[in-house]
């Protein structure tokens, strides 16, 4: 089942059913939002199941001229892990950093107020800070209890989503030495506008990981595809390293970092900042820019043959005005 979210007068939107190939929506009658339908998620299923086989057997409206806004425009808590540790390797070695003496899964939370819908503009106040991109995939939950075990998180995990985290890239060491972590660094993300129930993934949702490659575009270029799979720890531990010490409520997105892959150098990357990363341990200096405004950055993970799994982030960076 794939679910989204239509822009409307509500800051949650509207919640739509839609076809395996994204081209057909249907309407539930009484479940309103996507945090609704994660609610009362037994309730969502037994309404939106019956119109995605509608969807399926050809009926619905066209989904042309839909807006798309985030599958959740705001959430009660956003959590980002940095799961993939070939680009935590590059990063310590390009920047000469410590070793880290943490044997516990990295995470840190986020501005959760506000996600970008798929093909909005996005605004920031200068060039000089460093826009970069950063393609993730993500994970949303029902509510999971404190203290729940990574083998029983697995059935937390109810939609799986596609996140562009956006990062500015000058700002963040300085917010780093503080020792309280981002906040001017770490703007609004952005989502693909499907969220998908894992069965819809067939056998590429494995182990709590997602085993297809993020397709990443800067300017009509390819910039990079690396694989989910290679997540050194998988979604359901990630949910119960945050679950820990707390419960988790019914919406929580939680993203697993920068997707990245041991071959970085021949299969690219999904930000600038791993690409930079590289031409510092290759020559000393890195050479990419950050982004300008009127760049445009596009993700896609396609599944099964030429469809778009979630949907795609087509994005521009513009000047706040």
């Amino acid at each position: 089942m794939k679910l989204a979210t239509i822009a409307s007068n509500s800051p949650d939107g509207k919640l739509v059913v839609v076809s395996i190939d994204g081209s057909r929506y249907l309407t539930p009658d009484s479940i309103q939002t996507l945090q609704q339908a994660i609610e009362n998620w037994e309730a969502t299923q037994q309404e939106c199941l019956p119109l995605a086989q509608r969807l399926e057997a050809g009926e619905g409206g066209s989904t042309e001229h839909l807006h798309f806004a985030a599958p959740l425009p705001r959430a009660w808590q956003w959590l980002d892990g940095s799961a993939f540790p070939s680009h935590g390797r590059l990063m310590q070695e390009a920047f000469k950093l410590p070793p880290l003496e943490y044997d516990k899964p990295l995470m840190y939370q986020g501005m959760s107020h506000q996600f970008f819908g798929p093909h909005d503009d996005i605004p920031y106040m200068s060039e000089e800070d460093g826009i970069d991109f950063e393609g993730e995939f993500g994970v949303i939950v029902d509510e999971v209890p404190m203290g729940t075990t990574a083998e029983d998180a697995m059935a937390h995990i109810k939609l799986l989503v596609q996140i562009n985290d956006w990062s500015l890239r000058t700002l963040a060491p300085v917010e780093m030495k503080t020792g309280f972590g981002w906040i001017q660094a770490k703007p609004a993300c952005s989502m693909a506008p499907l969220a998908i129930t894992p069965d819809e993934a067939g056998d590429s949702w494995s182990d709590g990981r997602l085993h297809l490659d993020m397709n990443v575009d800067w300017n009509g270029t390819r910039f990079g595809n690396p694989n989910g799979a290679a997540m050194e720890v998988g979604f359901h531990e990630l949910v119960a390293h945050a679950a820990a010490t707390r419960s988790l409520c019914a919406g929580t997105i939680i993203g697993s970092g920068t997707v990245s892959n041991d071959n970085f150098r021949e299969i690219g990357s999904t930000c600038i900042a791993e690409r930079r990363g590289i031409e510092i341990v290759d020559q000393g200096v890195p050479e990419t820019a950050f982004m300008k405004f009127g760049d445009r950055v596009c993700m896609r993970v396609i599944y099964p043959e030429d469809t778009l799994l979630f949907g795609s982030i087509d994005q521009q960076v513009v000047k706040q005005a």
